[in-house]
């Protein structure tokens, strides 16, 4: 476009005749053209390219990127972007980067409530999205680095939120003492109410407790942190089973209540000798309920794991502790469709679990009224270009030897204690229909989260859900409609210190990331409590947080400081921006000095810079925030600006609650 009205304009004179600004204008050129079109007609490269401009009127080019919207510059911090609770993980990897263990710990605290537990076993949605994992293989440690700052810290009892002792008169019911009931708890006390917890076991914590091994998640660790929660002065009623959620409504002591029970029920496999075979078929989540609460301690020597999933991984890791000399683990499709996270399958293999892939289970093997093992159709299947399964056929048969089998194919939720005249709606799977925002059930006051919301997930999906559904029941409690909730909001702060010096460290460390220490094999199974992987020292975290790229420093530019020297993109490392004419989102992708990959990340566009009418465009996706264009920039039209992203919680609710409140002088 730009060479196109360079052509009219010097049709009619130059540049100079009209100005460069009002040149590159089209309703300004057009203006001219027709003013001056007495001087005798356009010649035909002119009315070419006019009928070009004409074509490409300012509708059809892309407007300047609004980086005022949180969710930009958000979305630019992958790791966060990824993380349900939306955790701060740049800043707090540079505090610890610094030995600042503390002042970590509590940035973390503040949006997925337990460091130390999810340290250790948080599906890390946020490693793959790191931006690390882009120019290398590996992303940053992020979940590791955030145990060095649990096992760190100091003291934090006076720097937790305080509880006031005059309460605001509601009082909720939580059902179910695991993560999500917890975050519900962690944010409402803080605000005055009374929260009680009614938990089936004799001891909090859910299927944290109950499901995740203590060699993965010591009890220590996972007590301190509920007890943190316990001792803001949650009621917790141990041992009392909800039978009916008639009865604890009409008891009418609760404003409202939150189901946290999460999804206990483990699928089964109804196949030929299932029920003969029953003494010796365990359902995977209950026996691991029973291997953590003491009513298992053993296990046959030979074990069969039907499923891939984490629990999977839990399972046959336990069985090796218990006893089994031969874990198997079966998985009916091949290794690209497995669910269980990959360092949870190397930990199991590094164990000498043996991985049987493309066998489907058909039936249970009874030998003298006692279970001899199973046997299975070997499958092959056809894949797509995109891995996708377009056929599957029987290519043979095998039997596998077993003293039990343990089933890890799924979990579902189960509500036989929910009445169905309540006026809470179930779907067909005859789970709670649920409002994804703001965790109400069909019946007000009912509140649902976690994996008794929309199903098995991880303890980060469900703490954000508690927090969700903490505001939701606070503006329930106050009347005030659910779904006019606090946006979030994004603060950016320059981190320059002088003319070319920023608040923050941007070389780039070629380092590898750092390989967790381990206990030995020869010592890990001695007892099952023994906590396999060791952690990082200060050092080491030390040395892995320098992998970060700081992506939380944004490059912020301003586009009527740039004279358009092209310096910035001269020094750019990975060839991110590019100044070109402005156009559809098309045209300026195929103008980029380096091809755009990832077609899901918007471009940044900038507005009509002022000299040429042109657009700095930059791909986010390869920018590594080494903040080169910012330090060679000669006007400042860059800079490095930290985004500091605030997720609203219950307590920012209600300070604005409060805030609309009538003064009264």
């Amino acid at each position: 476009m730009v060479d196109a009205e360079h052509t009219i304009c010097a049709a009619y004179g130059g540049l100079e005749t009209f100005g460069a600004g009002r040149c590159l204008n089209p309703s300004g050129l057009f203006y001219g053209i027709l003013r001056r079109s007495g001087r005798g007609g356009l010649g035909l490269r002119a009315r070419l390219a006019l009928s070009l401009c004409i074509r490409r009127q300012p509708w059809n080019l892309v407007d300047a990127t609004d980086t005022s919207h949180p969710d930009y510059y958000h979305r630019v911090v992958d790791c966060q972007w990824a993380c349900p609770a939306h955790t701060d993980v740049p800043e707090y990897i540079r505090l610890i980067a610094q030995g600042l263990f503390t002042e970590a710990y509590l940035l973390n605290r503040q949006s997925n409530v337990f460091p130390a537990i999810l340290g250790r076993v948080c599906d890390r949605p946020c490693e793959p999205a790191c931006r690390r994992g882009r120019i290398e293989s590996k992303p940053v440690a992020i979940c590791r680095l955030k145990r060095v700052a649990a096992d760190n810290r100091g003291d934090i009892t006076g720097r937790l939120p305080p509880v006031p002792r005059l309460k605001n008169g509601k009082r909720i019911a939580c059902i179910g003492a695991g993560c999500a009931s917890l975050t519900v708890a962690n944010d409402l006390l803080p605000l005055g109410y009374e929260v009680t917890i009614f938990e089936q076991n004799d001891r909090p914590g859910g299927l944290m407790r109950s499901n995740i091994p203590a060699f993965r998640l010591p009890e220590p660790v996972l007590d301190e942190e509920i007890g943190m929660i316990l001792g803001m002065g949650v009621e917790l009623r141990l041992g009392e089973r909800i039978d009916s959620l008639r009865a604890l409504i009409e008891t009418g002591r609760f404003d409202a209540v939150f189901v946290g029970s999460g999804a206990p029920k483990g699928k089964e496999l109804r196949l030929p000798g299932r029920d003969e075979a029953a003494a010796n078929v365990h359902i995977g989540i209950s026996w691991l309920e029973s291997v953590a609460f003491g009513h298992v301690d053993r296990i046959g020597e030979r074990v069969l794991i039907i499923g891939v999933g984490n629990t999977a991984m839990d399972c046959c890791r336990t069985s090796l502790r218990l006893g089994a000399r031969t874990v198997r683990v079966i998985a009916r499709k091949p290794r690209g469709f497995f669910k269980a996270s990959p360092w949870e399958l190397e930990d199991a293999e590094e164990e000498n679990v043996e991985i049987l892939v493309n066998r489907s289970p058909k039936a249970f093997v009874i030998d003298n009224g006692r279970l001899a093992g199973m046997r299975f159709e070997c499958m092959e299947y056809e894949l797509d270009a995109h891995g996708r399964i377009v056929a599957e056929r029987v290519a043979d048969e095998q039997f596998l030897p077993a003293d039990d089998v343990i089933l890890a194919i799924g979990q579902e939720n189960a509500f036989p204690w929910i009445e169905r005249d309540l006026g809470i709606a179930f779907d067909k799977w005859n789970v709670p229909v649920v409002d994804a925002r703001t965790f109400q059930s069909t019946r007000p006051g009912v509140f649902f989260g976690g994996d008794a919301a929309f199903g098995p997930k991880n303890i980060i999906w469900a703490v954000e859900h508690g927090h969700q559904a903490a505001i939701s029941i606070h503006r329930h409690c106050h009347g005030e409609p659910l779904t006019e909730r606090l946006p979030p909001g994004l603060n950016l702060q320059s981190r320059k210190m002088g003319m070319h010096e920023w608040a923050y460290a941007n070389d780039y460390a070629p380092i590898e990331r750092r390989l967790m220490p381990h206990v030995s094999l020869k010592e890990r199974f001695k007892k099952l409590n023994i906590e396999v992987e060791l952690g990082f020292s200060a050092e080491q975290a030390a040395a892995e947080a320098q992998r970060c790229l700081n992506c939380d420093v944004q490059t912020v530019f301003s586009a009527k400081l740039c004279i358009e020297c092209d310096a910035c993109i001269d020094i750019c490392p990975v060839d991110c921006l590019t100044i070109t004419s402005n156009g559809t989102e098309v045209e300026l992708r195929a103008h980029l000095k380096a091809p755009a990959q990832n077609l899901a990340q918007p471009l940044y566009v900038s507005a009509a810079l002022p000299q040429t009418g042109r657009v700095m465009v930059k791909d986010e996706d390869l920018c590594v925030h080494c903040g080169l264009c910012a330090e060679r920039c000669p006007t400042a039209a860059w800079d490095m600006q930290k985004s500091l992203l605030h997720w609203p919680h219950a307590e920012d609710e209600a300070r604005a609650l409060e805030q609309r409140k009538p003064k009264i002088a």
